[in-house]
C-alpha cells in the first residue's frame, strides 16, 4: 500500500504535464438567430463560428451540423452547410474563425428549423480518424418559406451569381467574346469565299 502511495506521489510530482494534459475545445459564437426568412435554391452567408483550443494540448478540430434526436423544429442535413476551413488544426489557446454557409436545396421543406453548429476534436489513429466525446457548439435557428420550383431555380441563379461574383461576370463576358468572334469568323469566311468565288467568274469570262 505504502508503495503503491509512494509511486503516485512520484508520478505527480515528477510528470504533472502528462497528469493534467487535456483535450479542450470551445465556440466564442453565441446563438445564432437568423430574422430573414430564407428561400429554397439560394446561398447564404451565416455569421462565422469562432472555434478555441480551450486544452493545454494540440489537437485537430472538425466543423459539423448536429441536433437533438427528438425535436420539434425541423433538421438542417450536413450536406446544406459550407464550411470554410471544416477541419483544421489548433495549439492551445489558438483561435479559427469557420466561415458558414447554407446552400438550399431548390426542393426543400418550408418550415422552422434549428440545428447546433458543433466544432469538437478529432484524433488519428491506424484506423482512421475518430471522434473524441467532447464538443461544443452554437444554436443555429432559421425559417425556409415556401416556394415553387421555378421560383427556387430563378432564386439559385441570382444567389449563385452574387456570391460568386466577380468571376460569374468574367465568365460571362468570356462566353459574350467566344460567341462574338465565332459568329466573326464564320461570316468573315463566307464573306470571302463568296468574294474569291466572284473574282473567278469575272476571270473566267475575260478570257
Amino acid at each position: 500500500m505504502k508503495k503503491s502511495l509512494f509511486l503516485l506521489f512520484f508520478a505527480f510530482a515528477f510528470f504533472p504535464t502528462v497528469a493534467f494534459a487535456k483535450i479542450g475545445v470551445g465556440v466564442a459564437t453565441g446563438k445564432i438567430v437568423v430574422t430573414q426568412k430564407l428561400k429554397p435554391g439560394i446561398i447564404y452567408n451565416l455569421p462565422p463560428l469562432t472555434v478555441i483550443n480551450t486544452g493545454d494540448v494540440p489537437s485537430d478540430y472538425e466543423v459539423a451540423v448536429t441536433y437533438f434526436e427528438k425535436q420539434s423544429q425541423l433538421k438542417p442535413p450536413n450536406d446544406w452547410f459550407i464550411f470554410t476551413p471544416k477541419s483544421f488544426h489548433l495549439d492551445p489557446g489558438k483561435v479559427q474563425v469557420v466561415n458558414v454557409k447554407v446552400n438550399l436545396p431548390l426542393e426543400t421543406t418550408p418550415g422552422d428549423y434549428f440545428g447546433f453548429l458543433e466544432a469538437h476534436p478529432i484524433q488519428k489513429d491506424k484506423a482512421g480518424l475518430t471522434t473524441i466525446g467532447i464538443a461544443a457548439a452554437a444554436k443555429l435557428y432559421f425559417t425556409i418559406v415556401p416556394a415553387n420550383i421555378f421560383q427556387a431555380i430563378y432564386y439559385k441563379i441570382t444567389s449563385f451569381w452574387t456570391i460568386y461574383s466577380p468571376w460569374t461576370n468574367y465568365t460571362a463576358i468570356g462566353i459574350l467574346l467566344i460567341i462574338v468572334v465565332s459568329f466573326f469568323k464564320k461570316f468573315f469566311h463566307i464573306e470571302l469565299h463568296v468574294k474569291q468565288k466572284n473574282d473567278k467568274q469575272k476571270s473566267n469570262l475575260n478570257e
